[in-house]
């Protein structure tokens, strides 16, 4: 799966590689999480725009998004016939920029998280689809999700998914929903390529949300894995905040 990702690169640099037509001026992020407004590059009036929407996507027919399960991903084997997918892989794809991703995998019983790459340090596109959810009072919200696949030889070694990336070449046919046909985009859904992606592992300081800083991507050694694991646990704090909405309108 895909959980948390990272956005790097200089905002003028990923509007070239995209090709939208606004200007926006963003920061980097270094630990983007479910719920958090991210930036999605579609295509409206045969124009690439940019968009922010929430990580996290609610179908059109949900009623109540406080009791729906919070959608941060889409597996490839399934988006076609799911209800809450089907309809937006034909008519609404899209691509969320992102410089990498961190994967957590277990090590000794516990969970060491590891920063993913590619290999040359290029700009990603994250393979999305994404939905607008309307309230019972008009209200508008735009949400997403990152389409996933099973993990190729190399990357299952951390976790068994991983994000669809969209290689620049194949931007366009990604995003043409002009039609309901869908059979050019099916085999951009797989997994990337032996050797594509490179990763290391980092500090558990990435497991807080509030942790946003560049520090997050550096290697750590055998030995700072070591004395993390052995710092003592804080006492009861739980992180259903995680899975939950939590008032997120208001972050648009």
């Amino acid at each position: 799966m895909c959980g948390r990702f990272v956005i790097t690169s200089a905002p003028a640099a990923l509007r070239q590689l995209f090709g939208y037509i606004e200007q926006p001026n963003f920061p980097p992020r270094y630990n983007v999480a479910p719920t958090q407004p991210i930036p999605v590059v579609l295509v409206e009036n045969g124009a690439r725009h940019f968009r922010l929407m929430r990580w996290g996507l609610l179908p059109s027919w949900v009623k109540d998004p406080k009791s729906f399960t919070l959608l941060i991903n889409a597996r490839s084997e399934t988006v076609l016939e799911k209800p809450a997918f089907k309809k937006a892989i034909r008519r609404r794809r899209g691509l969320i920029p992102a410089d990498g991703y961190y994967e957590w995998q277990a090590v000794d019983g516990r969970k060491q998280p590891f920063f993913i790459h590619h290999a040359d340090g290029a700009p990603l596109g994250f393979a999305a689809v994404f939905e607008t959810w309307i309230g019972p009072n008009g209200e508008e919200l735009d949400t997403v999700a990152i389409v996933t696949a099973a993990a190729g030889e190399d990357l299952a070694a951390l976790h068994d998914r991983v994000p669809v990336t969209i290689s620049p070449h194949d931007f366009e046919r990604w995003l043409d929903c002009r039609g309901d046909e869908i059979d050019a985009i099916l085999p951009l859904m797989t997994a990337p390529r032996l050797g594509e992606f490179v990763w290391h592992p980092v500090s558990t300081r990435v497991n807080r949300v509030v942790n946003d800083d560049e520090q997050l991507l550096l290697p750590i050694s055998a030995e700072e894995m070591e004395a993390e694991a052995a710092k003592p646990k804080k006492a009861v704090r739980k992180v259903a905040a995680a899975s939950s909405d939590d008032g997120q309108g208001s972050l648009f």
